[in-house]
C-alpha cells in the first residue's frame, strides 16, 4: 500500500472516506452547527438574488448548493472529493438546471480559473478553508474569478477559540454552594500547525486540520485586493442544549465555536 506524504493527497483520502458518513449525517438539512450558526449570517452576508452566479467552495455533499438554488440563484459547485460530489449530484436532482458540480482541488489556481474569470456574482465556503493545506491560490483565483464588488464570504472554526489545540472544560467549585463553570483553553494560536481531528464524531477516518490565525486570513485577501467588509461571531444560545457533555451548546454561550467574514473585491 502507497503511503501518503502529500497534506493535501492525506485530507483527499481522508474525506473520499468519510463521505457516506459525512453525507448521512448532514443529509438535506444538515446540523445545528450550520442551521444556527453559519447559515443565517451566510445567507445574510451573501444577499443571494435570483439568477445571480455564485461559486460554492469545497461543497461537501452540497447542502449550502441547494439552499442556493432554492432561491433561484445558479451555482458552480466544487469539492476535491469525488466521493462527496457523488453524494452531492445524487441528492440534488431536483435543481440540475441550477447547480453544475465539478470535482477540482481549491489549492489548484489553474483548475479555479477555468470556471471562468469575472463570472461570479459571489463565492461561498463554508467550514473549509481550514481543510486546506494552502489558501493563496484560491484567494488568487477569486480575485479574478469574482466581478467588481463582488463578495467572498466563509465560515471558519473559531481560529482562537475553536483551534485544534483547544479543549473544553468543566469546572466545579464549592463556596457554600456547588458552581459550575464552562470555558475553553487553548496553547496555540499565533503560530500556523496542522493535526489530526474529527469533523464528525465516529467518522471512519481522521482528516487533516490547517490552523491560521485571523490575521493571516485577512492579510491573503488584502494582498488580493480584498477589503473586509462583514464579520461575525457565533455561539450557541443559553438555551441550546448540549450533545455532548464538553460539546458546544447552551453551557458555552459566552464563547463563540464559529466564525464568518465577507471580503469584498475592489478595483
Amino acid at each position: 500500500m502507497t503511503t501518503l506524504t502529500n497534506p493535501n493527497d492525506i485530507s483527499r483520502e481522508a474525506w473520499d472516506a468519510n463521505a457516506e458518513h459525512w453525507d448521512s449525517r448532514m443529509g438535506n438539512e444538515g446540523n445545528d452547527f450550520f442551521n444556527l450558526l453559519c447559515w443565517p449570517i451566510l445567507a445574510s452576508f451573501l444577499d443571494p438574488k435570483p439568477d445571480s452566479h455564485i461559486l460554492d467552495i469545497a461543497c461537501g455533499n452540497g447542502l449550502t448548493s441547494r439552499r442556493l438554488a432554492a432561491l433561484g440563484v445558479n451555482v458552480a459547485a466544487f469539492d476535491f472529493s469525488a466521493n462527496l460530489i457523488e453524494k452531492a449530484k445524487a441528492r440534488s436532482t431536483n435543481y440540475q438546471s441550477l447547480i453544475t458540480y465539478h470535482v477540482m482541488d481549491a489549492t489548484n489556481e489553474s483548475q479555479l480559473l477555468s470556471l471562468g474569470e469575472h463570472k461570479f456574482d459571489s463565492a461561498l465556503s463554508n467550514m473549509a478553508l481550514f481543510d486546506m493545506p494552502e489558501i493563496e491560490p484560491l484567494f488568487n483565483a477569486l480575485s479574478k474569478l469574482l466581478k467588481p464588488n463582488g463578495v467572498f464570504v466563509f465560515s471558519l472554526m473559531h481560529p482562537a477559540f475553536n483551534n485544534p489545540s483547544a479543549t473544553l472544560l468543566a469546572e466545579e467549585w464549592d463556596d457554600g454552594e456547588l458552581h459550575t463553570r464552562y470555558a475553553v483553553k487553548t496553547s496555540r494560536y499565533m503560530t500556523q500547525f496542522q493535526s489530526q481531528g474529527l469533523a464528525l464524531r465516529n467518522q471512519p477516518k481522521p482528516q487533516l486540520y490547517f490552523h491560521r490565525p485571523i490575521k493571516d486570513y485577512m492579510s491573503i485577501a488584502f494582498q488580493n485586493g480584498f477589503v473586509l467588509d462583514g464579520f461575525e461571531e457565533r455561539a450557541f444560545p443559553p438555551e441550546h442544549p448540549q450533545t455532548a457533555t464538553l460539546g458546544w451548546g447552551g453551557k458555552f454561550s459566552e464563547i463563540p465555536p464559529v466564525l464568518i467574514m465577507r471580503f469584498r473585491k475592489i478595483e
